[in-house]
């Protein structure tokens, strides 16, 4: 690989790592995400059952529940299946999924409801709700 080629993978992987950065503390600071977002959909390992999720809560297949990278633990999301128009409510109680291309992984329940035959599928996520931050939630008169 020569200097040119080194240099433009160094410039993209500090771009690519500034705008990640910036998503996360946008989150955590509260700022308003897309309310809409299309992408690939997966299935929860059936493995993880019984494990901790990033809430603190126990990971259970049955549950309605998902995992997104930078939705606030707590929100409340539509997924609906761009393949058969089913759609389901998760709400987001882990971070994921770890696959590049991406967007959510589902609970085993939240991908029978959309009527998943494999691991993947694309859908679309509306934002239905988000918690209110600590912040506001523990603020008096």
């Amino acid at each position: 690989m020569n200097l040119d080629n080194r240099a433009a993978i160094h410039v993209v992987y500090i771009w690519l790592t500034v705008c990640g950065s910036f998503v996360i503390a946008a989150t955590a600071c509260g700022a308003t995400l897309p309310r809409a977002q299309t992408g690939l959909a997966s299935v929860y390992s059936g493995n993880l059952n019984g494990k901790s999720t990033a809430s603190g809560e126990r990971y259970d297949s049955g549950a309605l529940t998902a995992a997104h990278l930078t939705l606030p633990l707590g929100a409340e999301v539509r997924v609906t299946s761009l393949e058969n128009g089913k759609s389901v409510r998760v709400r987001v109680n882990d971070r994921g999924p770890r696959v590049q291309g991406r967007i959510i992984d589902l609970s085993s329940s939240a991908a029978a409801a959309l009527g998943m035959r494999s691991g993947v599928a694309r859908v679309r996520l509306e934002i239905i709700s988000q918690p209110a931050r600590a912040a506001d939630a523990h603020s008096g008169p």
